[in-house]
């Protein structure tokens, strides 16, 4: 008799054979199965330990603008509106067991602006501060169920992902769902074929929403069918959406000239902000855009960010905590080297990302392709100090493609 038969688990008694792997102990052995079975068992008889993800205190409004204020340049419309809107959010979820009759429904949020003014950062911020699950889910890859694509489920498997599949703090997490005005209806009038990636996935986003219990797949559901499911109550999680919409400044200004008729209609246009037509939005241009109306009507939280000016642009390479100057600097200092970026080199990288209209995006893309040379042959060489001219700049992004950073 072999060693292996021998050995045996002390709780279900199968052999190293049959069970694949022991675990020894004082006076005796376990098997794996045995052990995930006794963790199953004491998280339904809630002894183990609470995750990190509890929101013991929560912040007030102005205290996670504040926050807001440390890592986003501008944007301070959004910031309020989101600022109030989170709070509220994670005040009524704490204060839930009140007994009182009046039931506060929760409201999402969408966002609209253009590429790089800070949609994505403002959410994963919030979620930092709050210290509560989040993910980020692009909507351009959701399709219906049974078609190629990525399920709406798949919104709920990554943030049970990012909770470490804990349930409980999955349900009070926050999910942004970016490029939502790709997933827009192709036309207003409907089609004999099936808008299986637009209105149909707008149509599987509503149970979410709005707030119910959805079974997950743990791993996805189309690689692994015959995996458990999980239950998750959507009914807390709060859901941020953000897209670009681009074109919809047309449709705002379609309907700002329909609504201005007869005598003051010339002094009315002059008092429209042509400049930013994007802070007139409202929830029936999104419609016009192409969002059904019972997703409007889930997200009734509505903000929108300005496109960003040039000294917003000059602000976020240096001012934030965690701005592109500041990582490329500490990037360097690892390496012992002082990084220095001259004024003009600064000013040379902002014309160059209002020029390709890239926003705050553009602005790593453009500083990468200055430093590339230096951050591969300075780590070798004994030089201490490395400074960036504006000549210099120039004449390391005049060897790029544009093509690179094109819109």
């Amino acid at each position: 008799m072999t060693e292996k038969t021998k050995r045996r688990c002390s709780f279900c008694g199968r052999t190293e054979n049959e069970a694949g792997m022991l675990i020894s102990g004082m006076s005796g052995y376990i098997c794996t199965s045995c052990v995930e079975q006794a963790h199953e068992i004491l998280r339904e008889e809630n002894l183990l330990e609470k995750s990190d993800f509890e929101l013991k205190e929560l912040p007030k409004p102005k205290e996670i603008k504040a926050f807001l204020d440390n890592y986003v340049i501008g944007q301070d419309e959004a910031k309020r509106v989101l600022s109030v809107s989170v709070y509220n959010h994670y005040k009524r979820l704490m204060q839930h067991d009140s007994g009182d009759e009046v039931e506060i429904e929760k409201s999402n949020i969408i966002m609209v602006g253009s590429t790089g003014t800070g949609k994505t950062l403002l959410a994963r911020t919030i979620a930092r501060l709050l210290k509560v699950p989040f993910t980020i889910v692009d909507a351009t890859v959701l399709t219906e169920a049974g078609y190629v694509g990525e399920d709406i489920e798949s919104l709920l498997t990554r943030l049970l992902q990012a909770a470490d599949y804990d349930v409980e703090a999955a349900e009070r997490g926050i999910v942004f769902i970016d490029e939502i005005d790709k997933i827009a209806r192709k036309g207003d009038n409907p089609s004999i074929t099936r808008d299986v990636s637009g209105e149909g996935v707008q149509q599987g986003l509503l149970k979410l929403l709005e707030g119910s219990i959805v079974n997950v797949p743990p791993q996805g559901g189309r690689k692994h069918p015959e995996q458990k499911m999980i239950p998750v109550n959507t009914r807390n999680i709060l859901f941020i959406c953000g897209g670009a919409f681009d074109g919809i400044e047309r449709k705002i200004a379609q309907r700002l000239n329909t609504h201005v008729v007869g005598y003051n209609s010339v002094q009315n246009n002059q008092n429209v902000d042509k400049d930013n037509i994007m802070k007139y939005v409202l929830p029936q241009d999104l419609r016009s855009f192409g969002l059904i109306p019972e997703i409007v009507g889930r997200l009734p939280i509505l903000t929108f960010l300005k496109p960003l000016d040039r000294a917003a642009l000059r602000n976020i390479l240096t001012e934030p905590k965690n701005s592109i100057v500041k990582q490329y600097i500490k990037l360097m200092e690892m390496d012992g080297i002082e990084l220095v970026f001259d004024d003009d080199a600064l000013e040379y990288v902002v014309d160059k990302a209002l020029e390709y209209k890239l926003g705050a995006r553009g602005l790593r893309s453009i500083v990468e392709s200055v430093m590339m040379d230096k951050m591969y042959e300075m780590p070798s060489m004994d030089e201490k100090c490395c400074r960036i001219t504006k000549e210099y700049a120039s004449e390391q992004f005049a060897k790029c493609n544009p093509s690179d950073f094109q819109n």
